[in-house]
């Protein structure tokens, strides 16, 4: 049988890429890339050699390259299934080719890689111990604010993912939600040359 490996890629800076990473890219029958024009530069800047058949695998093409992913693992392929940056079926596509290969017994591996959830929740300087990922909000005020209303009395640090221009209304609504003086973080282009943590209240940022 063959193996469905998710492949952990730079959350930046593609020099943090490990060499098991590199390896894999290199031995693999085939690839599923969320963008496959950022996978190719990224090949090309790396000097990879590839001899894998590299198809997209982005959110709208998730569901219809099912059937083409599962039949590889049957052929007793390595396929290699990657995103844009962090890992594979963390708020990017994933999910469903690892349920059916676990579902028809195909050996489901990983190689770890670095993670921007945790990076941003390392250098936040708010409490480690006990933390929750809620990854992207809903984009619809109304939704976005009962979504909120549910983690009202939440202790833990909270993480989200949140696109920029829609980042100062859901602060609009976290202050609603949380109250003002709740202490937040905002981290983008973590380990890029713009990286940039802002801290302080909610109302603040």
């Amino acid at each position: 049988m063959g193996k469905l490996i998710l492949l952990g890629m730079p959350i930046g800076n593609i020099q943090d890429i490990s060499s098991s990473a590199l390896t894999a890219m290199e031995k693999a029958d085939l690839i599923a890339a969320e963008d496959t024009r950022k996978f190719f530069w990224m090949s090309k800047e790396l000097n990879l050699s590839l001899k894998a058949k590299v198809i997209s695998y982005h959110d709208s093409a998730e569901q219809d390259r099912l059937s083409e992913l599962l039949a590889a693992l049957r052929s007793n392929q390595n396929v290699l299934v990657l995103s844009d940056a962090g890992m594979p079926t963390i708020s990017d596509p994933g999910f469903r080719i690892v349920a059916a290969a676990i579902e028809e017994g195909h050996q489901v591996s990983t190689i770890p890689g670095p993670s921007a959830v945790t990076s941003a929740l390392a250098i936040s300087g708010l409490p480690t111990n006990r933390f929750c990922f809620e990854g992207f909000l809903s984009r619809k005020s109304s939704e976005r604010l009962h979504q909120l209303e549910k983690l009202e009395n939440e202790e833990r640090t909270m993480v989200f993912f949140e696109a920029p221009h829609r980042l100062h209304l859901t602060l609009k609504d976290m202050a609603t939600v949380f109250g003002e003086s709740r202490a937040g973080v905002i981290c983008r282009e973590i380990t890029k040359t713009y990286e940039e943590v802002v801290r302080g209240s909610v109302a603040d940022l």
